[in-house]
């Protein structure tokens, strides 16, 4: 009897569930993350001599040091080092401009350095192309004025690294803000009483309190140009991550040991990283200068004195807003006109058009002999366009389902974890646990997709059924994988952070009445931290709907991203007489990628950063907007004025 009561308890769905969870995640590390970096790094050491056709250890290291590879890691460590300096003297500078000195329009200048927010990326890219391209608006301009000078101007390494140095602020804007804002304001008021200049209060009181964030901008940046993609792929630049996917797709019919090549490339990428890393987590124990008193002052707005100084720090601050304002102006103004506007570079306030958003037109033309064509159906807006809406589908789908998945596994691995480490019992399979899905992080997308690639394109591996995943529609669930695992770094970070704000009593109570853990969970600890989940699910899907790295790295047809449409659209405009207004379009498709960004952001940091009395004003400033329509009954009205009431009565 007493056995079997015992058996019954074993069989119970949470234990079953848990050796389900504990299963799924050790398949997930061992098959996902762990055997296909292996599989990469034994590549290296496998190559084949191609004059003796036997492996040669040594082949591809020999390779290198000889020739022109080393040319591509030389180059990313240039751009990495160079856009670290550009970036931090860009950044800290709106940074101050907007939130430490008292400059006229700081709230106008903030906007206009945060639109790198909504759009970056394959997007970014193109608008600064739609400028300074040999058929730019600007370009043109400048051609006008001086006919002598080179129209390719803007391309190669310059042209890369001042494209990703205003990419590369929106990290100041977020972190760095944060930290300007948080500065406790009677340290700098007693600095200034003791007869400290301005800029010796700056250099001595605030950028000490600010060396944790900025030390951690410096990793994130140099690791931000030494893994770039986008920019080097569009402007022309030979860094590491797009000779890593040339390589993936070349053969040793066309060059010698092309993937041994690429495996050493995205090695040497994942030793930079975790370098880094290891760096950063070394540094982040030492201790810092922290600003505080007993009583913590709000920042204020320090006032330039010196009139010179005064002058030149607007007419900067100015001169860099027109920087991060034009491509957004000029993208947004030129989706709305027409092909033959957008071909000159030239505004037609006359012809405002939705074409590239919506619609077809016939295209009409001349061809050589001089006789009049019409191709029907050339023009095609954003949404009318097959290519276009096939890439936003695919990337709406495959984002969503990815950031889901990465979100459900970091919830259940939280939960796990915090319930061993408040119980006592099994804090290392807890601390096992988190590391493996930290584990992406130390190593660079570019490597993580390249494994998957050449290790996920067979028919011989066991636990995928024997099914190559890189075979046609198959690319799909393999790119939903990458996203995912890529992804779990970060919303582990997000999401475990909301898993300290759940009382322990209220499991306790929960337990008290009878609930068994999995219905705690459900019912109690999941409405908690379910803000922050959505929160992090809209982030991960922001990031992924518009992602270019990976998807090239898959290169399929079956799985091209809307980013890859993206940047196809110039290289293929006006070929054979269709696709004539594919830059329109593209501005259109920014203008797109800018709206939907804006509404998650305002979702995450405005609605969703909302306290819970900042949430039951709104309800009730809502009430009474609708009860002076007549549109809810006239006691709503007075329901709504006193919040706490009305929060007490939900809970009853």
């Amino acid at each position: 009897m007493t056995q079997r009561l015992d058996d019954s308890r074993r069989l119970k769905p949470e234990l079953l569930l848990r050796i389900f969870g504990v299963s799924f995640f050790v398949f997930l590390f061992f098959g996902f993350m762990l055997l296909p970096t292996l599989n990469t790094f034994t590549q290296i050491f496998t190559a084949k001599n191609p004059a003796t056709g036997e492996t040669d250890p040594l082949a591809v290291i020999r390779f290198f040091l000889a020739g022109s590879m080393s040319k591509f890691l030389w180059n990313s460590v240039k751009l990495a080092v160079l856009l670290v300096i550009t970036v931090h003297v860009v950044g800290i500078s709106v940074v101050l401009l907007t939130e430490y000195f008292d400059i006229r329009g700081a709230k106008i200048l903030r906007l206009g350095y945060m639109t790198t927010l909504i759009y970056g990326g394959i997007a970014l890219g193109t608008g600064y192309l739609f400028l300074y391209d040999s058929n730019g608006i600007i370009t043109a301009q400048l051609l006008r004025l001086f006919p002598g000078m080179n129209p390719n101007w803007f391309s190669g390494f310059g042209a890369v690294l001042f494209t990703m140095t205003f990419a590369c602020t929106s990290n100041h804007m977020l972190f760095l803000r944060n930290a300007i804002r948080g500065i406790d304001y009677n340290t700098v008021e007693a600095a200034r009483n003791l007869g400290a200049k301005p800029f010796k209060v700056l250099m001595k009181v605030v950028f000490p309190t600010l060396l944790p964030t900025l030390f951690s901008l410096t990793i994130m940046t140099f690791i931000t140009g030494l893994c770039a993609m986008s920019a080097p792929v569009l402007l022309g630049y030979d860094s590491i991550n797009p000779e890593i996917v040339r390589l993936a797709g070349s053969s040793a019919a066309d060059e010698a040991f092309p993937q041994a090549r690429a495996a050493l490339l995205s090695i040497i990428l994942a030793a930079f990283t975790i370098v880094l890393l290891t760096i950063l987590s070394s540094y982040e124990k030492k201790g810092h200068y922290l600003s505080v008193s007993k009583t913590k002052a709000k920042l204020v707005k320090q006032k330039i004195t010196n009139p010179v100084a005064n002058v030149l720090a607007h007419v900067y601050a100015y001169v860099l807003f027109v920087v991060y304002m034009t491509p957004v102006l000029m993208i947004i103004v030129f989706s709305f006109q027409p092909h033959g506007a957008i071909q000159m570079k030239t505004l037609d306030p006359s012809g405002w058009t939705l074409i590239n958003y919506f619609g077809q037109q016939d295209y009409s033309y001349l061809t050589s002999r001089g006789t009049a064509r019409i191709r029907e159906g050339a023009i095609s807006g954003l949404f009318s366009n097959e290519a276009t809406l096939g890439g936003i589908r695919t990337s709406f789908i495959l984002s969503a389902v990815a950031a889901a998945l990465a979100c459900v596994i970091v919830v259940a691995a939280c939960n796990y974890i915090f319930k061993r480490s408040r119980t006592g019992k099994l804090r290392k399979s807890g601390a096992v646990l988190e590391y493996s899905l930290l584990f992406p992080w130390l190593l660079p997308t570019i490597l993580i997709c390249y494994s998957y690639r050449i290790y996920f394109n067979s028919d011989q591996i066991w636990y995928t059924g024997f099914t190559n995943l890189y075979y046609m529609e198959n690319v799909r669930l393999l790119i939903v994988i990458a996203y995912a695992v890529v992804r779990l770094p970060f919303s582990l970070r997000m999401i475990k952070a909301s898993f300290y704000a759940i009382d322990s009593e209220l499991e306790e109570a929960a337990k008290s009445l009878g609930a068994s853990g999995l219905r705690t969970f459900l019912r109690v600890k999941l409405p908690i931290v379910l803000p922050s989940v959505l929160a992090v699910f809209a982030l991960n899907f922001n990031t992924l709907f518009t992602e270019y790295d990976m998807s090239a790295t898959f290169a399929s047809s079956y799985g091209t991203s809307y980013a890859m449409v993206i940047q196809s659209m110039t290289r293929e405009e006006g070929l054979y007489g269709y696709n004539v207004n594919a830059t329109g379009r593209r501005n259109a498709s920014t203008v797109f990628i800018m709206i939907v960004s804006g509404l998650i952001l305002y979702l995450v940091y405005g609605v969703g950063a909302r306290d819970l009395g900042e949430r039951l004003d709104a309800r009730a400033r809502r009430r009474r907007w609708l009860a002076k329509l007549g549109l809810v009954p006239a006691e709503a009205k007075a329901e709504g004025a006193d919040p706490a009431a009305d929060f007490r009565g939900s809970i009853k």
